[in-house]
């Protein structure tokens, strides 16, 4: 479900204060970060990671969000904010 400007903004907002979750190490994306991130996503629905240095921080943000079915809220440095509602029981009431 791809989110809208709106959605963005407050999804924004709520992750201000979070701390990153998941950190992506020398060896970038692997199987075990990619379960690591969907365990989390699973219990937190919107975290913060911390991505590797380098000029593909967007991509590699993106190729997470397609591994863990997430979407990406944004990205600044090296820091992305990813988010996957929960189908029961979310946290989150996104605006329409």
């Amino acid at each position: 479900m791809p989110l809208n400007p709106r959605q963005r903004q407050f999804l924004k907002g709520e992750a201000h204060s979070l701390n990153p979750v998941v950190m992506l190490g020398n060896d970038g994306i692997s199987e075990g970060v990619i379960k690591e991130l969907d365990s989390s996503l699973e219990h937190h629905e919107l975290l913060k990671v911390r991505l590797n240095a380098g000029d593909t921080r967007k991509e590699q943000a993106e190729e997470l969000a397609r591994a863990t079915h997430a979407e990406v809220v944004q990205v600044i440095g090296r820091i992305a904010v990813l988010f996957r509602q929960k189908k029961q029981d979310s946290r989150f009431i996104l605006p329409r």
